[in-house]
């Protein structure tokens, strides 16, 4: 049987996953509360649906890309949302980035309507995101991720089931804490480089090609010397990430040192730039406060995969 997928929350990077979903020729129907972020899917053939509800009608499985938890849920069980709309047997597949008692808890709701749940966070960027690059993290049954797999690969790869719903969450979380914390230290790498006299575009080379070097450095560095700052992620998701992290550590007793300091940081740059900014530009913080910019020639303005 050919499956039919829905995909609500078309933002940077739930637009980037549905796309992906599209391309690779499955059935998809789409919501979103700005219509205009599905129009690059309509034009790819999905079809549109003027609500969770509409859209799970329609469909066997359904993919969330949300801002929160309290999102997700309000998606799950509003009087529109997808539990008003999915048939018992069919499957809630969350790609947000939540934690590990949300989605335990609203799978233990949709579970109730015969409705399955996985999820199925992703790392790695946007950028990586819209050319199915990105790592997808799936937590839940095997036999429920076994159905999916072909979905789920359309998505992004390399792919990795680590374990029963919550182990996603957990891992996803410890993901982006390095990320923030390596987002940090390479700013203030660079600008020690700056300020003793270094060509910036040289340094980002030799540290790219030295033990110091990180996948944030390659990437996100490069939006820091182009001025960009676009990473396609903003400073309200990267602080609610970093407070899911301080939670778990606090839960497991994991004294949490670098990323404490991080989380203030961020929270920093959140007060300073609005939530709306890019979560790279919590480097700014360093360059205003030193009335230093980090700039060098040769970098993109977006990064490609």
């Amino acid at each position: 049987m050919t499956m039919r997928y829905g995909f609500i929350g078309l933002g940077n990077l739930g637009g980037a996953l549905a796309l992906n979903l599209r391309r690779a020729g499955f059935d998809l129907t789409v919501h979103d509360l700005d219509a205009a972020a599905s129009r690059p899917l309509i034009e790819a053939g999905a079809a549109w649906a003027a609500s969770p509800r509409a859209a799970a009608e329609r469909v066997d499985a359904v993919f969330t890309c949300l801002p929160s938890p309290a999102v997700s849920e309000r998606v799950l069980t509003g009087a529109d949302g997808l539990l008003a709309g999915l048939k018992p047997g069919s499957t809630w597949i969350e790609t947000s980035t939540v934690d590990a008692e949300s989605i335990q808890r609203l799978a233990a709701i949709a579970a109730e309507q015969g409705v399955f749940t996985l999820e199925a966070p992703v790392t790695g960027g946007v950028h990586k995101a819209s050319s199915g690059a990105v790592a997808v993290i799936v937590g839940g049954e095997a036999q429920a991720f076994e159905r999916h797999r072909p979905a789920l690969e359309a998505i992004g790869r390399p792919l990795f089931h680590v374990g029963p719903l919550g182990s996603a969450s957990v891992m996803k979380v410890i993901t982006h804490m390095l990320a923030f914390v390596h987002l940090v230290a390479a700013g203030e790498a660079l600008m020690l480089a700056k300020r003793g006299g270094l060509d910036l575009a040289q340094a980002y080379a030799v540290i790219k090609a030295s033990s110091g070097n990180s996948f944030v450095h390659e990437t996100e560095s490069q939006l820091v010397l182009n001025g960009s700052y676009n990473v396609g992620f903003t400073m309200e998701l990267a602080c609610k990430d970093l407070g899911f992290a301080m939670a778990l550590g606090s839960e497991l007793g994991v004294p949490l040192d670098l990323a404490a300091i991080t989380a203030q940081t961020f929270i920093r740059a959140r007060e300073a730039y609005g939530g709306g900014a890019w979560s790279t530009q919590v480097v700014k913080l360093l360059e205003d406060a030193l009335h230093t910019d980090l700039r060098a020639a040769g970098f993109p303005e977006t990064l490609t995969a």
